[in-house]
């Protein structure tokens, strides 16, 4: 009986201490993933161009103003070209005060870059009523992506094309109105990358357009708990086949970042905050 009551005893301490650690250490600190993306349409005058790709922040759920911080932190050392942010500034139901308004203002304000910061609307961005986020965006120098796009030139006149995709999940997706510069331009030099919150969605964009050369995505946090073997336990609509990680889509390549913050529980596991750091390379020719 002793031994009987010893176990469950052990076994209900494991389990505490796995969601102690889920909750308080595995939501916390940062982890900066380095991509080497080497592709021979990367024009010649963006060779070495640094991209800095972070998601899914939900400012105020286990993210702290030290979290913003230190991730502003970590983003200007990386000294990036471009700065994506792939949607879900806060969660549906938080209604951010004004400090915490002014405060991701001066925070996203800081973040320093050569060509431009990009971002489109996550789901629970869209299902935030209390109007501020766009004010968020626009007031620290993002420029919102909403079915539009925006063409970032070189001195040589090779172009790249960022694209960004509204969100799928509130059916508000234009693809064609995205797309829409190249029924008069050529794609020619044009280096072409779009921005999902929701991954899924990727197969609808290869299967539109073949000139599609970088697709970057957030939204299924990667699972947020993920076990050995298992994988994640859950993952959340339009982020059930593509979770976490690098994927080809018949030589598009998709990354999916499992972002920063947390929804629908408060936990993460073997799956630390992340962002995404690319660097282009324009490859050789065979």
């Amino acid at each position: 009986m002793k031994k009987i009551i010893y176990i469950i005893l052990s076994l209900f301490l494991f389990i505490v201490i796995i969601m102690l650690y889920a909750r308080f250490i595995a939501t916390s600190g940062l982890h900066t993933n380095e991509i080497v993306i080497n592709d021979r349409n990367i024009p010649t005058s963006f060779d070495g161009l640094k991209i800095v790709h972070f998601s899914d922040l939900h400012y105020t759920r286990v993210i702290t103003k030290e979290s913003v911080e230190n991730l502003i932190e970590e983003i200007n050392l990386i000294n990036p070209d471009i700065v994506i942010f792939t949607g879900d500034l806060v969660d549906s139901d938080k209604t951010l005060t004004s400090d915490d308004n002014d405060f991701l203002i001066e925070s996203l304000s800081n973040i320093n870059s050569t060509y431009g910061k990009y971002a489109i609307l996550g789901n629970h961005d869209i299902a935030n009523n209390n109007g501020d986020i766009m004010n968020i965006y626009s007031e620290s120098n993002f420029n919102v992506l909403n079915n539009n796009y925006d063409i970032i030139y070189s001195k040589n006149n090779d172009k790249i094309f960022i694209g960004g995709i509204n969100s799928v999940s509130h059916q508000l997706e234009d693809l064609s109105k995205t797309m829409s510069y190249f029924n008069n331009n050529d794609n020619g030099n044009t280096y072409t990358i779009i921005l999902l919150h929701e991954p899924d969605y990727a197969d609808n964009v290869v299967d539109s357009y073949d000139n599609i050369n970088l697709i970057l995505a957030g939204h299924s946090h990667g699972g947020q708990v993920r076990l050995p073997i298992i994988g994640p336990l859950y993952t959340p609509k339009n982020g059930h086949k593509y979770i976490k990680g690098y994927y080809d889509l018949n030589g598009t390549s998709l990354y999916v970042t499992s972002g920063l913050g947390v929804s629908r529980y408060n936990f993460r596991l073997f799956n630390k905050p992340e962002i995404n750091f690319y660097r282009l390379n324009k490859a050789t020719e065979n």
